[in-house]
């Protein structure tokens, strides 16, 4: 059984898993609140607490593994012919699929004039594939993306070099 600051500090670290912030927003004191966490995160109760309410979060917003991996695979094959025209001019957004409308992190139009002539810019801000791929490969077996000794991440050119390797043909 928690004590009610052990259970408002796991409410707290579920907003943001930030074990400190956490701390901090349930009481503990701000000083040594980065320890308090740390301690607390170790504590058998308190870890099986956070687990259990994780367990149930997941449960409730249906957002689990499979889901992450679901929408990270629909950002990798997003084909942006999927939202032009057959003369190059984008849709209408309304028509986009319904991947690429969640996927955007927003678009600009700006309409400008010289003179008789009216130009209509558009900037789509498109997810980072790289850093999408980075996630995908984190969550699959293909060690790409594996830290290397030192903590690190190995550069992309190497894990893109054997990720070259292991591909058939």
């Amino acid at each position: 059984m928690l004590n009610s600051k052990q259970q408002l500090f796991v409410e707290e670290y579920l907003k943001d898993l930030n074990g400190t912030q956490a701390a901090i927003r349930a009481g503990y004191s701000p000083n040594r609140a980065d320890q308090t966490a740390s301690r607390l995160l170790r504590n058998g109760k308190v870890k099986s607490a956070v687990e259990k309410a994780k367990a149930q979060r997941s449960e409730r917003t249906k957002v689990d593994a499979d889901y992450v991996l679901k929408r990270l695979h629909q950002i990798d094959t997003l084909d942006v012919t999927d939202i032009l025209d057959n003369t190059g001019n984008m849709l209408p957004i309304r028509e986009w699929p319904k991947a690429w409308r969640q996927s955007i992190s927003g678009v600009d139009l700006q309409e400008l004039m010289s003179g008789d002539t009216e130009t209509v810019v558009r900037k789509i801000k498109w997810p980072d594939k790289l850093r999408n791929l980075e996630l995908l490969g984190k969550h699959v077996n293909v060690k790409a993306f594996e830290e290397d000794k030192d903590g690190g991440v190995e550069d992309m050119a190497a894990a893109l070099e054997k990720l070259a390797d292991k591909l058939p043909g």
